[in-house]
């Protein structure tokens, strides 16, 4: 054969691509269907999916969930495995709580790599309906829960949807998770995660984070939604020597009954290099954004940035207590909050949720400010404020809860207590309120009160090198607006208040 050069070339081109794929391995389809499985409302398909998932671990493959619905119990997840959802398929989990004796989750995984649960089906957890089931198994004592007759089931005794402990390259898109009766999602130990267009409704039970992070490192939440009972987007560390770090959460959406982003309660470890871009938060019962070191952590390099938030209980909530036993303390460093918008309501921001978060237990207070909050001798340090605007329904009345500027030390310390933002009681500032801390700055704040607040817009106390500029605050009943007490190495320029800069400042000691 004659083979001039470009017909050489042509030639080889060809030989190189079908060479590259036939070596390029094409991953195996582990139908279900030929596992045994039965769509339907009955039945339980855990050992036909199991089956199909040990199959594909073999040598790798997708494990197809196809259309319709599929009753399952626990499925362990395996290396190199892809549980796939086709368009209309709904894995549903047991109602039985005794089907969850292997796990309480409907899928985990613990030391595996190269895990993924994709496609657009649905993954139910019928958590209302497990938890009513296990409450019967409990009263006849085939389960024993002490504390379920004092509050309800502890989440031991109720199934979560996900859980990947210990794994590496772990990939969730897609999917709609809905119903669970515990948390939601919880990504533990985990070292390469993905989270990506996935969506959240859960709003069944108590305790039901929409996504838990919980000593994770290389984790990305990208275009996803949540809907869920408790907080929305949690990051955790739940061992001293754990940490959540290289975290970022872009483009997502939450409507929760809680926190809009939380990191903590659990907080033993430290958090670091963590990234929050673009964040929308609604009808949030607790925070927009917070930040709790209780347990010792040390929170680092945090990035909050583009947050909005409508028909929210508080816009940000930064605090460092002491419920843990030993003697560390946690710290704040490097962390920076910025370009955030909130609009607070007069009424409870989460009514009409299924379940709605309960009432602080402490005396009735008026709407509560943005805070940063640290301990004597353990102040918050080292936090950026810049671009913040918080509207403010307002309408607060003297006659429901007062502390008047010369007792500022009986707002309580609480250094135990569950940190949230009503965990104070009544607090002297309407805007926002920082109570020990250090190298703290604000910078473009504008504070609103629509209907009016007979507080002060800013209370400082205990604070050294406190740095405001451009702080707007447009109306204020209270001649006085800014109260700076026990504070010092402050520097204050641009301050647009209605009384003028001088007489609207207070500087007690």
């Amino acid at each position: 054969m004659i083979c001039n050069r470009k017909t050489f070339l042509i030639l080889a081109a060809t030989w190189l691509f079908c060479g590259w794929v036939q070596a390029a391995p094409v991953k195996k389809i582990y139908n279900v269907l030929q596992y045994g499985a039965h769509s339907g409302l009955s039945g339980n398909n855990a050992k036909a999916i199991q089956q199909a998932v040990d199959a594909a671990a073999k040598t790798g493959g997708t494990v197809l969930i196809p259309a319709g619905n599929f009753v399952t119990g626990p499925i362990i997840l395996k290396s190199n495995v892809e549980l796939h959802l086709a368009d209309d398929a709904a894995l549903l989990g047991s109602t039985s709580r005794m089907d969850y004796q292997v796990s309480t989750s409907i899928i985990s995984a613990v030391g595996q790599k190269n895990i993924a649960v994709t496609g657009n089906g649905i993954i139910d957890g019928r958590g209302a309906e497990v938890v009513q089931d296990a409450i019967m198994l409990l009263r006849k004592g085939v389960l024993t829960d002490p504390e379920w007759k004092i509050k309800r089931p502890t989440e031991h005794s109720r199934p979560n949807i996900l859980l990947f402990l210990n794994c590496t390259n772990v990939r969730v898109s897609g999917v709609t998770i809905k119903n669970s009766a515990n948390w939601v999602q919880n990504y533990k130990d985990c070292d390469g995660v993905q989270i990506s267009n996935i969506k959240v409704q859960s709003t069944c039970y108590w305790n039901n984070d929409g996504i838990d992070i919980v000593d994770s490192r290389n984790v990305t939440i990208s275009n996803s939604y949540f809907n869920a009972s408790d907080d929305g987007i949690c990051l955790k560390s739940e061992r001293a020597d754990g940490v959540c770090e290289n975290v970022s959460i872009i483009n997502c959406t939450a409507r929760t009954s809680a926190n809009g982003f939380k990191i903590g309660t659990g907080s033993l470890g430290a958090f670091k290099n963590i990234e929050v871009k673009n964040l929308t938060v609604y009808d949030t019962y607790r925070s927009a954004v917070a930040l709790e070191t209780v347990d010792g952590a040390a929170i680092e390099d945090i990035r909050v940035s583009n947050v909005r938030a409508a028909n929210t209980g508080n816009a940000i909530f930064i605090r460092l207590g002491h419920r843990n036993t030993d003697e560390r303390y946690g710290s704040f460093k490097n962390v920076s909050i910025s370009d955030v918008k909130v609009e607070v309501p007069a009424g409870k921001p989460d009514i009409g949720y299924p379940l709605e978060g309960p009432q602080p237990k402490v005396p009735p207070h008026n709407l509560l400010p943005a805070s940063i909050v640290g301990l004597p001798g353990h102040p918050v340090t080292g936090v950026l404020l810049k671009n913040i605007e918080v509207s403010y329904e307002g309408g607060a009345s003297k006659s429901k809860a007062h502390i008047s500027l010369d007792s500022l030390n009986t707002v309580p310390e609480n250094a135990t207590g569950y940190p949230e933002f009503t965990m104070f009681g009544e607090l002297p500032a309407w805007g926002l309120y920082i109570r020990h801390a250090a190298d703290i700055d604000l910078q473009q704040i504008k504070l609103i009160s629509k209907d009016g607040d007979f507080r002060p817009a800013l209370v400082a106390d205990d604070v050294s090198r406190l740095r405001i500029d451009q702080l707007d605050v447009p109306t204020s009943q209270s001649k006085t607006v800014v109260v700076l007490n026990k504070t010092s190495g402050q520097q204050l320029t641009h301050i647009n208040l209605p009384e003028g800069d001088s007489a609207g400042i207070m500087i007690q000691q």
